[in-house]
């Protein structure tokens, strides 16, 4: 008896019944999101009384797994293209860029190397050309890789400049970076054998930025004990205030001592589309590699980073490798492998969804919501210092806004100022009506609105801040109780 394949396959007919169950779904949430919660709850006892069970044995329906899903999953996942979704850095993403993503993984893309997809692997060289030009980068000489997010990046740069700088020892090599650079760098530099004494940590300035004259101290100190200044990661853009590094003045300092200058503009760097982030961002063109975020400000869908370099020769020095197994696929070297450019051998097709958007919608779409979103937190800024009951603790910086509340005619202690704004946040969040979260500066709890999303409304914010007024008030009755 001639055993039955097993095929992993549904018929066309039962494909396409339940490829437009999916994307009529999609098309809903997009079409429902603001009439949704931005946050989701749920412990992990909860979670496990939903989920948990042994692998299957047998199947099940496809639609009734996915209405499964739907119902249950995705209900359960935060919604962080939410017009009230303010913390963190949110995800706005774009239905274009969604239905990319489909096609790239619907045809399951190897997105490696040439030879198995030279037209994916051109869309990437084209989309990095782009980006090398928004940025002010060497056309010609400078390269990039896309990689799944900013943390990615961020270690491919650090790896890159290690290899270009120091070599094989990195015994002495010393970085530099500061106190309000992303964890992300920090947890790069600790996976790639970096012990604790070869990392500085620079403090900030009152404005938090990076402080030139401290790095430059700690730099001749450095030389004066022997070590090797290696590699400084400048910020453009903060997660906690959206805080430019002064590039300009970093970059000189870099280039006379001989160190890899790294800009992590994960957050920020898509600000420079617009004419106030342009100037925000002056010497952002000097780096020697920068990390950009597209499914941060550039309005992707979760995963897409970028990695930018002044020279790509220094990516392929750094990451080529020869197996046998790819002897017959090896290509001139204009015909670009990915695999040579970073960590990944296997890649996902993440060039097709920023094409297809920039294609679909062109960059002045991306400049017009991008200046929308700095002028929103700008609006907010002004709507916040006129009022009696809340306190600017950092302005408006790349859409980004810190305040908290403390009203005029109360003198509440330090102490109860950060208790207060921390109940504030942890109802809001409990209502799930906005996601709202704090942050400290300055060792004081602050409340913190990332205000990146287009779709975003200034209405979307009054109402926010009248629900937060309704939890200070209630606080303040409990301390006044307590009196």
């Amino acid at each position: 008896m001639k055993k039955k394949s097993a095929r992993l396959e549904l018929s066309k007919e039962e494909m396409q019944k339940y490829g437009y169950e999916v994307v009529d779904a999609i098309v809903e949430h997009y079409a429902t999101q603001a009439e949704k919660m931005p946050v989701a709850s749920g412990s992990r006892e909860e979670m496990d009384s939903l989920f948990l069970e042994e692998a299957p044995e047998e199947g099940t329906d496809p639609s009734q797994v996915l209405h499964f899903v739907l119902e249950k999953v995705m209900t359960n996942s935060a919604n962080m293209a939410h017009p009230k979704s303010f913390s963190f850095v949110p995800g706005p993403s774009n239905y274009i860029s969604v239905m990319a993503d489909a096609l790239a993984t619907g045809y399951n893309i190897f997105s490696g190397g040439w030879a198995a997809s030279p037209a994916a692997a051109e869309l990437e060289i084209v989309t990095i050309q782009w980006l090398l030009k928004i940025f002010g980068f060497p056309k010609k000489k400078g390269g990039g890789i896309f990689t799944s997010g900013g943390s990615m990046a961020n270690l491919t740069a650090v790896v890159t400049a290690r290899r270009i700088k120091c070599g094989d020892d990195f015994s002495k090599a010393v970085i530099y970076l500061s106190d309000q650079a992303h964890s992300s760098n920090i947890k790069s530099i600790r996976a790639l054998g970096f012990k604790k004494e070869q990392i500085r940590i620079i403090p900030t300035d009152n404005e938090l930025k990076f402080s030139v004259n401290k790095l430059k101290n700690c730099i001749a100190k450095d030389r004066l004990e022997g070590l090797q200044p290696f590699c400084l990661i400048a910020t453009a853009g903060t997660t906690n205030t959206g805080t430019v590094d002064p590039l300009v003045e970093l970059g000189k300092i870099c280039k006379k001592e001989d160190i890899w200058y790294h800009i992590d503009g994960a957050y920020g760097g898509a600000a420079i589309l617009s004419q106030k982030g342009k100037q925000a961002m002056k010497g952002i063109e000097k780096a020697d590699s920068l990390t950009v975020d597209p499914h941060k400000w550039f309005f992707q869908p979760y995963e897409m980073g970028c990695l930018l370099v002044r020279n790509h020769k220094n990516l392929s020095h750094t990451f080529t490798e020869k197996p046998e197994y790819l002897r017959d696929i090896e290509g001139n070297t204009s015909e670009i492998n990915f695999y040579d450019h970073g960590i990944q051998l296997t890649r996902r097709f993440r060039a097709l969804k920023f094409y297809m958007s920039l294609k679909t919608f062109g960059l002045k779409e991306f400049r017009d919501a991008i200046t929308y979103n700095i002028d929103l937190a700008e609006e907010v800024e002004t709507m916040l210092r006129g009022s009696k009951s809340w306190e600017v603790v950092y302005p408006a910086t790349l859409a980004v806004i810190n305040f908290r509340y403390n009203p005029i005619n109360k003198t509440y202690s330090e102490k109860e100022l950060d208790s207060i704004n921390q109940y504030i946040s942890g109802k809001v969040m409990e209502s799930r009506k906005a996601m709202l979260v704090t942050t400290i500066l300055n060792g004081q709890v602050v409340l913190r609105m990332c205000l990146i999303n287009p779709r975003t409304t200034m209405k979307d914010i009054t109402d926010t801040f009248d629900l937060c007024k309704t939890y200070a008030l209630e606080i303040e009755e409990q301390l006044a109780s307590k009196v």
